[in-house]
């Protein structure tokens, strides 16, 4: 009765049936396997684990109970329990082709990858016919980054399952991760087709359509995973990141909150929400560091328990061995910032590890490779096992490239792999980390004794600049002045339109007001977000041909449109970064305003080492007043134009050598406190 119950779908009733079968017949063993079977499809793991501990006690040698037992082992995360019976169950029965697949399963949230990939060639092995197999391998290949791959594997397994949904939504992962776009949407379309309701899917396809900028769609998708999975915390992340992307940051805000409510564990949404906080204009210094204190407690104290003791040769004077670990070794405004430090480290002074967490590279990461002595592939670690890597590579000083961007390890920084930790380059901001002891800034962005409190990390202060350029475009030439023959200024504004915010717009409007004729370029996705923007300018008086929108484009067309504007625009609380710098070698200044926050004070300490502190703005109505002054004054722009490179090349923020002269410096003093001081978590 309890059996036909379950087919019935009346787990609730099969589950009281059983109970009173086994109170029949305590030594019933299919009593407790189906008993375990019922409590599972109810969620309840716990109890269905005991019931399978309890068949199999009875009988010891059957095979599909310690099968059973590790699915729900995995479900309560014991992942080791999990190994140990699926073995058992390939042990006493070792044709057990779905023990194979479940345990190749399990190896991977291990991290075991390569054992995971044996298992399910023994699984398919022994069972040709296995879709479920063929599924997991090609998810392993992927994991191992081998989507290639994993391609004819999906494949394989669709012909012999072409209804299975999840086969297509893998599929579509794997196309998207190649840059196979189309052919990606293509797949994962199938799969909700499918499926309607496949939560999963509409998560994956509305990923892909962000790749692709096509963000009014991808917000749909991302809504309808939410709809169908009300608690898919991913989801909620996705939807708040694709909405801060065109602009739409309030709503942002409260997805990123709900992401983090339905699923307190996710720290990449946590992260997120606290990188969004910067580009918020209602967020203040304090309010940035108490989310940095509540993301160290949840995610980072958890791996304090991990820190062992460092045994690193305490010889002061000895050559460091330093780790950069980083996703942005890449074309990437994070890693342009880099390539010029890597390249002219002496390395008789400095061992460079570089710990990539990029899961595929470009046409700019080999000239990473090329500037480290050692090279780690890391994102398939797991957190552990890159702490592990750090200690076995005996690492003096490592240093965190990405604070709370995407890609970050701060999980592994956590575990406090070297005795010395330090964040740079990400943006210049705080982890938050008790275990990450320093933070590199410039007198500048942080004058020194203001503001050390809003920091978990000492600050130490480079002697110029926090930034230093390398153009990946030096072959774009600067061009005359655009006004000088179109008889109008261009502003323009070419910042990540999530810099975009109604307090800027309405200071922008007041610029184009004041200035006759003039235009203002905004770099902005395609979207119906677009409306919402033109109506702003549209309300205020401003006709529409005066407001041009530009699409994202990849880096070298994207440096072209500085042809055409003028004078670039800060934003705020967020200013330019690389940016301006890219605007300013291409002979284009930029007024800024100088914001509350250290992400706000880029552009003064750019303008202050090019020796262009009169277009720093302390106020609003001095940022406007600047503009329409500069805008005024046609000779100073095309002066401007004709020497803003050349002073560029004069200045320390394209020093490359004094640069990383500084830096080296830097860790030095780090590691001569260290070897003063002892072994310790936190700042000297």
């Amino acid at each position: 009765m309890g059996k036909l119950a379950a087919q019935a779908g009346r787990s609730r009733d099969a589950a009281e049936l059983i109970r009173r079968a086994i109170q029949q017949n305590p030594n019933s063993l299919e009593a407790h396997r189906d008993l375990g079977n019922v409590l599972s499809s109810l969620g309840e793991f716990e109890q269905a684990i005991a019931a399978y501990r309890e068949a199999i006690r009875l009988r010891p040698d059957h095979a599909d109970a310690h099968n059973s037992l590790g699915l729900s082992l995995i479900e309560t995360k014991q992942f080791d329990d999990a190994v140990v019976s699926f073995r058992q169950a390939i042990q006493i029965q070792p044709a057990h082709s779905s023990a194979y697949n479940n345990l190749a399963s399990t190896l991977v949230s291990l991290g075991r990858l390569q054992e995971a990939h044996a298992c399910c060639l023994e699984a398919i092995r022994l069972n040709p016919n296995l879709v479920e197999a063929y599924g997991n391998l090609g998810n392993v290949l992927c994991d191992l980054g081998q989507e290639e791959d994993a391609l004819p594997v999906y494949r394989e397994a669709i012909r012999l399952k072409p209804d299975l949904a999840a086969l297509h939504r893998n599929l579509g992962e794997a196309l998207r991760k190649l840059g196979q776009r189309e052919d990606s949407i293509a797949a994962l379309r199938t799969a909700i087709r499918l499926r309607p309701d496949y939560a999963l899917a509409f998560n994956s396809l509305g990923i892909a359509l962000v790749e692709s900028s096509q963000f009014d769609e991808a917000i749909a998708s991302f809504r309808h995973a939410i709809r169908f999975q009300p608690t898919y915390s991913e989801a909620y992340g996705n939807l708040a990141a694709a909405l801060t992307s065109i602009g739409q940051i309030n709503e942002g805000v409260a997805l990123f909150q709900q992401a983090i409510a339905v699923d307190p564990d996710n720290d990449k949404a946590h992260s997120n929400f606290i990188q969004t906080l910067h580009y918020h204009p209602d967020y203040d210094r304090k309010a940035i560091r108490d989310e940095l204190k509540r993301w160290n407690q949840r995610h980072a104290k958890p791996q304090n328990k991990f820190i062992q003791p460092h045994a690193n040769d305490r010889t002061s004077t000895r050559r460091l061995r330093i780790g950069y670990v980083s996703g942005d070794f890449c074309n990437h405004v994070a890693g342009q910032n880099l390539l010029p430090l890597l390249r002219n480290h002496d390395h008789g002074q400095v061992e460079v590890f570089c710990y990539s967490n990029l899961h595929r590279g470009d046409a700019i990461t080999p000239r990473f490779r090329q500037c480290a002595d050692h090279w780690r592939d890391v994102w398939r670690l797991t957190d552990a096992q890159l702490a592990e890597q750090i200690r076995s590579d005996r690492i003096d000083i490592l240093v965190d490239l990405s604070v709370h961007s995407a890609g970050n390890r701060l999980k592994a920084f956590a575990q406090k792999a070297a005795p010395v930790q330090a964040t740079f380059a990400g943006y210049p901001g705080s982890t938050g980390l008790d275990t990450v002891d320093y933070r590199l800034t410039d007198p500048y962005l942080d004058p020194p004794g203001s503001w050390d409190e809003f920091y978990s990390e000492t600050s130490l202060r480079l002697p110029n600049s926090f930034w230093c350029y390398a153009p990946l475009f030096s072959d774009v030439p600067v061009n005359p002045l655009p006004a000088e023959a179109r008889g109008f200024v261009t502003f323009g504004c070419l910042c990540n339109f999530l810099k975009v915010n109604p307090p800027m717009l309405g200071l922008w409007v007041e610029i184009l007001q004041r200035v006759d004729r003039s235009r203002l370029m905004i770099l902005c996705p395609e979207g119906s977000h677009r409306e919402g923007l033109r109506k702003v300018f549209d309300n205020a008086g401003i006709a529409n041909d005066r407001i041009e929108l530009a699409t994202p484009r990849v880096r070298q067309k994207y440096v072209q449109l500085f042809h055409e504007i003028d004078i670039e625009l800060d934003t705020l609380p967020y200013n330019g970064h690389t940016t301006s710098l890219d605007s300013f070698w291409m002979g284009v200044p930029v007024v800024t305003l100088v914001g509350a926050t250290v992400v706000g004070r880029a552009g003064l300490s750019q303008l202050t080492n090019l020796g262009l502190t009169e277009l720093i703005a302390l106020e609003p109505r001095k940022y406007i007043e600047i503009s329409v002054q500069l805008a005024g004054d046609l000779p100073r722009l095309a002066e401007l134009r004709r020497t803003l490179r050349n002073r560029m090349q004069a200045s320390p923020l394209t020093d490359a050598v004094g640069f990383a002269r500084g830096i080296e410096a830097a860790y030095r003093q780090m590691w001569n406190r260290w070897c003063a001081g002892g072994d310790i978590a936190g700042p000297p």
